[in-house]
Formats: C-alpha cells, sequence, structure tokens
C-alpha cells in the first residue's frame, strides 16, 4: 500500500516540484492538443507566457492562495494551485497528477484538500477553466461537487467552444 499525502508547498524544493510538474503538465498539453484549435503567443498555455507563470509562482498563489503538493511514497507527482480571485472567491489552475500518482485517486484528493484550506481561510466559493478536450478530467470535477458556470462577457469567441467554466461552493 503507498503512503499518499498532501501538503501545502513552504519552501524552494516544493515551488522546484511544482514547476516541475507544471512544465511536465505542459507537455502533455501540447502532445494531446486538438489539430485545427488557436495557437499562438496569446495562447493561454504558451510557452513562454507559461514560463513566465512559473517564475512568478510564489506570489502568484501567495496567502491565502497557496500550492498543494501531493506525494506517493514521499515522490512528488501531482499539484493543485489557487489564489483569490476577489473577496471570498478563489479561482484554482494547473491540477495535474503525473503518471506515477494516478490511481490513488490523487486529483480528487488535492481537490478536497483545496476545499479545506479555502474553507478555513475564509472562501465561499471556487471556480475554474478547462478546456473540453480534457475529458478525463470532467467526471472527477462533477464528482467533487462542481457545477458548470457561464463564460465570462468578455470571454474570446474563438474560445467559447472549446472552453468551459465550473464553480463549487465551499461549506
Amino acid at each position: 500500500m503507498s503512503n499518499v499525502l498532501i501538503r501545502l508547498a513552504e519552501d524552494a524544493n516544493d515551488f522546484k516540484a511544482a514547476r516541475t510538474l507544471c512544465r511536465e503538465w505542459l507537455d502533455w498539453h501540447w502532445r494531446h492538443y486538438p489539430n485545427g484549435w488557436p495557437t499562438g503567443p496569446d495562447h493561454p498555455m504558451d510557452p513562454s507566457r507559461f514560463e513566465a507563470i512559473m517564475q512568478d509562482l510564489p506570489s502568484l498563489h501567495k496567502p491565502p492562495g497557496g500550492i498543494l503538493i501531493g506525494l506517493v511514497d514521499g515522490q512528488a507527482v501531482g499539484c493543485v494551485m489557487y489564489h483569490e480571485a476577489e473577496p471570498g472567491v478563489a479561482e484554482f489552475n494547473r491540477l495535474y497528477v503525473n503518471e506515477k500518482g494516478r490511481g490513488h485517486r490523487l486529483g480528487l484528493r488535492m481537490l478536497e484538500a483545496m476545499f479545506a484550506r479555502l474553507s478555513v481561510n475564509g472562501f465561499y466559493k471556487v471556480f475554474f477553466t478547462s478546456a473540453t478536450f480534457l475529458t478525463h478530467a470532467r467526471a472527477m470535477y462533477e464528482t467533487a461537487g462542481f457545477m458548470d458556470i457561464p463564460h465570462p462577457p468578455e470571454f474570446p469567441a474563438e474560445w467559447l467552444d472549446k472552453t468551459y467554466f465550473m464553480e463549487r461552493h465551499i461549506k
């Protein structure tokens, strides 16, 4: 039986592990990206834009936000990040579990750990956006209690049929 632990990233080694996992996620994303979908420097997953975000992870997810690291047998194999979008409302990003971490329900466990931290920090709602081609994740989000919400009015038209937004209230 494997030892599974989820904890808050706190030091340079944790942030390095989160960046490594995020870069694995970006690589996976582009290997599975659908033909005919938008690309280019304004793409949210453009490698240059993404790398700039990686350098700024600790400040982007500073308290009351955070970065959770999922470990299996002491090895960092998953992460999820969240930040305050507005008072009482959080947005989460970059939920990822690599191949070594799969099969332990780690994605769902990290979401549950995030919900607990959000509740302690006074958040009442959390939301995210995802790409429709990531169908394997949608069922997990629904199991975790997320519901569809409309795209924001200013959302780019070229992405409307390629993305979805979901939210969940925190108890």
